[in-house]
């Protein structure tokens, strides 16, 4: 099947690549004339034969809208636009408005399989009319990975990245899981082998999965993490999936701590904490840490001695 893929970077450029040795015909575009087959947006459309299907792989948000602006400028009724980046299911769904008023298709493509995907195939979730999927399943087929499972028709447009998105939200919370237990482990002196202990968990534990045995890579390479800052950045998945939970009422306590945990690794000197430790000196006088690491205020502290309010008798 012939098909334009629009950014070639890591996830493109593989998923290219994964498609070209499953037999099929790629036209790539990336602004990098290096990796790219056609000078433009406008070129790979002219290089593909209608009905058309082209996949984006771009950064969510503005990069995607543009670039689906511009296709649909470009593409003809009875093409299909595939998302196949991180965006937001209410994107999917503007898109989907968007184009169909031009009769093109729009499908949304939730991924998952990082850098491995090339040669293990991807997880694919999409959403979408049953008809633009059925067309596109030959390109489905060649990258999820053998067998039955790694593909799913998660419903009408938004639903596959309404998919990856919850997916992504319980990667926050397994990922947090291991971090923790981790810190846990270095803390306690009982443990001698920490790397030991999580390696062992790779055969028949009911924790052993694909994340446990990059963790386990992760200690081999570095086995205290000394070469790593405790700082996290999130790509936003994981706050939209809270934000979906607020919205449909829905408790999320794990995946929340999780997304909250990476706020806070990226704070030096928490400026919420300061006021804690300001009150606790205030009502009872514990001691706080100066910024130069000496204990500033002791028991005998200014506010140690102030008596709480009590409440008059009901």
């Amino acid at each position: 099947m012939q098909i334009g893929m629009v950014g070639l970077g890591k996830m493109g450029g593989n998923m290219a690549e994964r498609l070209r040795r499953g037999g099929h015909d790629v036209v790539g575009y990336d602004r990098d004339p290096a990796v790219s087959d056609v000078a433009s947006l406008k070129e790979l459309v002219e290089r593909l034969e209608a009905p058309r299907a082209v996949w984006v792989m771009v950064p969510a948000g503005a990069p995607t809208q543009a670039t689906v602006e511009e296709l649909g400028q470009l593409l003809s009724a009875g093409d299909i636009v595939i998302d196949g980046g991180n965006s937001h299911y209410v994107d999917d769904q503007k898109h989907g408005t968007e184009l169909a008023t031009r009769g093109i298709g729009f499908v949304d493509c939730g991924v998952s399989g990082g850098v491995w995907g090339l040669e293990n195939g991807y997880a694919l979730m999409v959403g979408g009319a049953d008809s633009d999927i059925q067309r596109l399943m030959p390109i489905f087929q060649t990258l999820k990975p053998q067998g039955e499972d790694g593909f799913v028709h998660a419903g009408q447009i938004g639903a596959g990245h309404f998919a990856k998105m919850v997916h992504n939200g319980i990667e926050y919370g397994m990922m947090q899981a291991f971090a923790e237990g981790w810190e846990l482990l270095e803390a306690a002196d009982v443990v001698t082998d920490v790397a030991g202990a999580f390696k062992s968990w790779r055969h028949g534990t009911v924790i052993r999965s694909w994340l446990l045995d990059l963790m386990v890579r992760a200690l081999e390479e570095d086995p205290d993490l000394s070469e790593l800052r405790g700082y996290a950045q999130d790509s936003g998945e994981g706050r939209w999936t809270v934000q979906a939970a607020v919205d449909h009422a829905v408790p999320l306590p794990v995946i929340t701590a999780a997304l909250y945990a990476r706020f806070a690794s990226r704070q030096d000197d928490s400026p919420a904490m300061k006021v804690v430790a300001a009150l606790r000196n205030q009502f009872g006088g514990h001691a706080v840490t100066a910024k130069a690491g000496e204990v500033e205020k002791g028991a005998d502290a200014p506010g140690a001695d102030v008596v709480p309010p009590v409440e008059a008798d009901k």
